[in-house]
């Protein structure tokens, strides 16, 4: 159909009807990723329109359902930017479809009614009167404005109730508070936007306040919550919104710096590394998408042909994926621009991080993560087949979990220590004992220590052409149960193990060498060692949701097991 008909059927045809018509037109070879990420919106306009509430009757009129089907805000803006997109993309089928100027309409007026008189909405599933999930959701909300604004039709039925619920929100954000250190940027985000929009000094003075605390970012590149597959890509879009909506050029730098460090993440799958996470991220699957943004405007702004590789990759890799990216290439043409030429990306290297206490090391198809600060030792891939994470526990006092002061480098090995001290205590200052007795008013800390025992443990990993070797000792206090764990992902097989019994998805390696196979790639480990069956100790952290191979022993002791 030529394109000239195909909009004017648009926008005369029914909703009905576009919704039988297929889902999405799979794009031919060659078409850009415009016109993949409005395909795949349309494919989600059907599930949305779903979700909304079409009773007039109801409080929530208008308002979109969440998976648990709670009305909220922050559904509804999901559900205004991904419609909005499409009502103003020519290459959708939903292309000026004026049953869906409607259901906008309805959804703008319900989330007057979500936010609160302080300008402020709720996260429902934990947050409420949050200033920060009101950033996110006005992220979306002043995109779409912008891009309604500055189109060639009059939008007042939709701008009045969002150009209302955006300045009560910038109100909000000039003086509301926030839980974790991104929060701050998400803010300052989107006050630079409420500002691009409906500019005001004191959205600018705010965000000065926010930036006086210092970008949180270590010489590595890495942001504090070390939020690999979340939180550092969020960090760095907003940054770059605040770099081009304030004119400030060196907010680009800590992204860079970000980016730069993350290409060092990245497994040969694609996956983000998560071991180090502090947030909820961690040891989960490590999707890139969320970079693309990030590598792609970087990559065009400075022509780096290594984030240009990047944001190939991740296309190729997550292109299901990039589903809210649509609004930001509709606001940013220039994003369409194409890529500068491509750079090799690092496959091959042995990268200390020192101020994340981290070591990445690639060798092609071998990836591997050694951490201090962290109850997993390491992480190591080969292929398909991942080794989540290797740990060690001692009951020890109940704080036998060993987790590296700090990781330093030594001639090629990583070197990491602990020492715990398990005392006994004495009685109270006989002065200072309530009269009541009472235990809790009695400050551990003032009575004299005495017997203190001690566990030392130092662990040394050494990697030769991707085969690695962990060598463990443990010493001071003799006869303390240790375990060692192997947590594979699930999926995959393994051999020369046997099942723990009463504990679903754990295995004992009393000796030799066990496997773990998945599609078609093995890793090799050991060698075994069962001194005792006691896999689950006191006070150490539980079992890994993985495939879990234990060796057991005591001390003193001195392991040295391999990897390949």
């Amino acid at each position: 159909m030529h394109r000239r008909q195909f909009i004017k059927t648009a926008m005369t045809a029914s909703l009905a009807t576009i919704l039988t018509q297929p889902a999405c037109r799979k794009p031919p070879a060659g078409r850009d990723i415009f016109a993949r990420l409005v395909a795949q919106h349309d494919q989600l306009v059907p599930r949305l329109l779903e979700r909304q509430e079409r009773d007039r009757n109801c409080t929530w009129f208008g308002g979109v359902k969440d998976v648990y089907n709670i009305h909220n805000a922050g559904s509804t803006a999901h559900f205004v930017r991904t419609v909005s997109c499409v009502f103003l993309a020519p290459e959708s089928k939903y292309y000026r479809c004026l049953q869906l100027r409607e259901r906008l309409v309805d959804a703008a007026h319900y989330l007057l009614k979500a936010q609160h008189d302080d300008g402020t909405i709720d996260l429902r599933t934990t947050n409420f009167h949050s200033t920060p999930d009101t950033g996110f959701v006005l992220e979306w909300l002043c995109g779409v404005y912008g891009l309604l604004q500055r189109a060639d039709e009059d939008f007042a039925d939709v701008l009045a109730p969002l150009q209302t619920f955006i300045l009560k929100a910038g109100d909000a954000l000039s003086v509301g508070g926030i839980h974790t250190p991104n929060h701050r940027w998400v803010v300052s985000m989107a006050l630079a936007r409420v500002n691009s929009l409906f500019a005001n000094e004191k959205y600018v003075r705010r965000i000065d306040e926010w930036l006086g605390e210092h970008i949180d970012i270590d010489p590595d590149g890495q942001f504090t919550e070390k939020s690999a597959a979340i939180y550092s890509p969020l960090t760095d879009r907003c940054l770059i919104t605040m770099a081009r909506l304030l004119d400030r050029p060196e907010l680009y730098e800590p992204v860079r710096k970000n980016l730069d460090m993350t290409l060092y993440y990245i497994h040969p799958n694609g996956e983000v590394v998560t071991e180090a996470s502090k947030r909820q991220d961690k040891y989960k699957f490590g999707s890139p998408a969320s970079y693309y943004y990030p590598y792609r405007y970087m990559a065009l702004l400075d022509g780096d042909g290594r984030f240009a590789a990047m944001t190939s990759m991740i296309a190729i890799t997550s292109i299901k994926r990039l589903n809210s990216l649509l609004m930001f290439f509709m606001e940013s043409p220039d994003l369409q621009r194409p890529l500068p030429p491509k750079a090799a990306l690092p496959t091959w290297y042995n990268k200390y991080f020192r101020h994340s206490g981290l070591a990445r090391i690639r060798r092609g198809e071998v990836s591997a993560t050694v951490l201090a600060d962290n109850p997993t030792l390491l992480s190591f891939r080969k292929g398909e087949a991942v080794l989540q994470a290797l740990r060690l526990a001692s009951a020890f006092f109940g704080k036998g979990q060993f987790t590296g002061e700090e990781l330093l480098l030594q001639d090629g090995c990583y070197i990491m220590r602990q020492k715990l001290e398990g005392p006994y205590y004495q009685p109270y200052p006989r002065d200072e004992i309530p009269e009541d007795g009472d235990w809790e008013k009695m400050d551990k800390e003032k009575r004299p220590k005495s017997e203190i025992r001690i566990l030392e443990t130092e662990v040394r990993i050494t990697e030769r052409q991707g085969a690695f070797t962990v060598d463990i000792d443990v010493r001071g206090t003799d006869g303390v149960p240790l375990a060692v764990e192997f947590a594979f992902r699930h999926g995959g097989r393994l051999h020369g193990v046997e099942k723990v019994k009463g504990i679903d998805d754990a295995w004992l390696l009393k000796a030799g060498s066990g496997r773990y196979s998945y599609k078609g790639h093995t890793i090799e480990f050991g060698p075994g060692m069962q001194q005792h069956t006691w896999t689950q100790l006191r006070d150490a952290e539980k079992k890994l949701d993985a495939l879990s191979v234990y060796l057991t022993g005591f001390s003193p002791c001195k392991w040295t097991l391999y990897i390949f």
